[in-house]
């Protein structure tokens, strides 16, 4: 696939002349560093990224390629080279097409997943990391349609892509040592394709969607863990009223076996004025697996913009379990922040309880370019 990628990067690179070119490249360097905030007072995290971002356009054309080279001083596997996204795409008023590796995001949840089922997650640190870091981008052919009140998206992905699990027990987000994996063999017949329609009505927002995919978390079956083959159709839909925004999302998820996994959520935004953000959303899940999750986000900006304070939460109404990350971002240049942050878990059960001991405080610095 990379080669393949590679390649056509390359034909659209030769194919530009050089003096009409479009070409922009931006980034960042980022550091982060965590200490557990309980005895023995240990390192959580320690690691220092650059990231960059290129973009080259060209009579509705061009190609895009993000990578990072990273330094972990506590998992050293995951130093080096890493290759984001990269994708060539071609566009004009009503269609957008982009082949290759992308991150693919659906629905309109805020931190959890309905609909948004083809992007998998990279659980290196578990959630102690941006929601978009923990992202794991797809080579996929995305093909869109556009119209003034609606569109039409299409996605095929080949070689499906799966949550990363860490297994190092010198990793402090390490779910320890796993059975063995089977994954699906690269085959025609196994890769994912889906669609997802768009309506936009002034003032109503709704989309429907079905999707044929793999689970992306493995379970155990044999001594063995696997990946079921599965259809979900689902839909959202987003109502702004006044200061408040409602969200809504459904997905049923049916394996070949038959057996059927309701997923539905309701979220509340609230835009009070004075740069006031509040939002608070519910998760409920049906069937074999049921759970119930809430979610709650706060943030404030102060000093003209330069302080944000925020936080938010995920509640585990069932198991009793909680994870908040509280943070405060002051900008000290439009270029430079400064983050300094403290990570909350308690749980006596459910997802959360593994990580019970690992609250802890860490600092961000990042620079953008």
């Amino acid at each position: 696939m990379k080669r393949l990628l590679s390649g056509a990067m390359a034909a659209l690179l030769a194919a530009m002349p050089l003096h009409s070119q479009d070409f922009q490249f931006k980034g960042f360097v980022d550091t982060y560093h965590a200490v557990r905030a309980s005895n023995p007072g240990d390192w959580m995290s320690s690691r220092t990224r650059v990231r960059g971002e290129a973009s080259l356009e060209k009579d509705g054309a061009g190609a895009f390629v993000s990578a990072n080279l990273v330094y972990n001083a506590l998992i050293p596997e995951r130093s080096g080279f890493q290759l984001r996204e990269a994708y060539a795409w071609w566009g004009n008023s009503h269609w957008d097409i982009r082949a290759g590796r992308q991150i693919i995001s659906w629905g309109v949840a805020d931190g959890l997943r309905v609909t948004d089922l083809i992007s998998p997650m990279d659980y290196s640190e578990f959630l102690a990391q941006d929601y978009d870091d923990i992202r794991v981008p797809v080579g996929a052919l995305r093909v869109k349609f556009i119209q003034d009140s609606w569109s039409l998206e299409a996605v095929a992905v080949p070689v499906p892509e799966f949550f990363v699990l860490p297994t190092d027990e010198a990793n402090p987000w390490s779910v320890g040592a796993l059975p063995p994996e089977v994954r699906p063999i690269r085959a025609f017949a196994n890769s994912e394709y889906g669609a997802r329609f768009c309506c936009y009505l002034g003032g109503v927002d709704f989309s429907l969607m079905a999707l044929r995919t793999w689970t992306k978390m493995p379970v155990l079956e044999d001594a063995h863990l696997v990946y079921n083959r599965q259809t979900v159709i689902g839909g959202d839909v987003s109502i702004p009223f006044g200061s408040f925004v409602f969200r809504g999302e459904m997905a049923d998820y049916m394996d070949d076996h038959g057996n059927h996994q309701g997923n539905a959520l309701a979220g509340l935004d609230w835009y009070p004025g004075a740069d006031w953000n509040l939002s608070v959303q519910l998760n409920r899940t049906f069937g074999s697996a049921s759970s119930t999750l809430g979610t709650l986000r706060i943030s404030k900006a102060l000093l003209n913009n330069s302080l944000t304070l925020s936080t938010f939460a995920y509640a585990d109404l069932l198991e009793k379990g909680v994870f908040n990350r509280f943070s405060a971002d002051w900008a000290v240049t439009d270029q430079i922040h400064a983050i300094l942050g403290y990570d909350l878990f308690a749980a006596r059960g459910g997802m959360f309880e593994r990580y019970k001991k690992n609250s802890e405080v860490w600092l961000k610095v990042k620079y953008s370019f």
